[in-house]
């Protein structure tokens, strides 16, 4: 992980998907250098929030952007999957979620892409699709404002991912209702047309 984000960094990417996670991290340090690194050359990494229906306020899913010198980089979004269908279901039922820990959530339900293989596509489902999502808003935001710095386009997703007021939505894993705004940082979906505007 540590040498896939260097790697990146030093081939140019200005902005890094990260669709994967674990709920342990050994030489975590290696990793954090290499977050601070990315950080340092303005590189925003996009993670996935992870599949387990669990609380990432409570239960980590690795990496973090909480650093082993007890600081937090500023370089990081997590990414829930929204769901889609009936209100209820609008927060797909396998994505961790964290009123604190995940920044805003994005499509991650039966997303078509590319498969490994060659020349394939398929459905897929999971944050590791939504992540990708918000990696490609992001893209697109940074193509048409290239000096904004990691900090601004995190600030301009954060900013402009729309909340879905006063819905009360499946809480992942459970049938218990809790008002969507309860599941992540902004209590928002990302929206392209929106970080377009805030970023112009």
């Amino acid at each position: 992980v540590a040498l896939g984000i260097r790697y990146a960094v030093d081939n140019g990417a200005k902005i890094i998907n990260m669709s994967f996670g674990k709920g342990f991290s050994p030489n975590k340090v290696w990793v954090d250098d290499a977050i601070q690194y990315a950080q340092s050359k303005g590189v925003l990494l996009i993670h996935a929030a992870g599949n387990d229906a669990s609380d990432n306020d409570v239960v980590d899913n690795f990496p973090t952007p909480h650093l082993n010198d007890h600081t937090v980089a500023t370089n990081f979004i997590t990414v829930g999957a929204s769901g889609s269908g009936r209100q209820s279901s609008k927060v797909a039922n396998f994505s961790n979620y964290g009123r604190r820990e995940v920044d805003l959530f994005a499509p991650g339900v039966q997303i078509y892409s590319t498969v490994p293989g060659g020349n394939k596509y398929g459905s897929a489902s999971g944050t590791s699709m939504a992540a990708p999502v918000v990696t490609g808003v992001a893209a697109l935001v940074l193509s048409y404002y290239p000096d904004l710095s990691a900090q601004q386009l995190k600030m301009v997703l954060e900013k402009t991912a729309v909340p879905m007021q006063d819905s009360m939505v499946n809480k992942p894993g459970t049938d218990d209702k809790v008002p969507f705004s309860e599941l992540s940082v902004t209590g928002g979906i990302v929206n392209a047309y929106k970080a377009l505007k805030m970023a112009d």
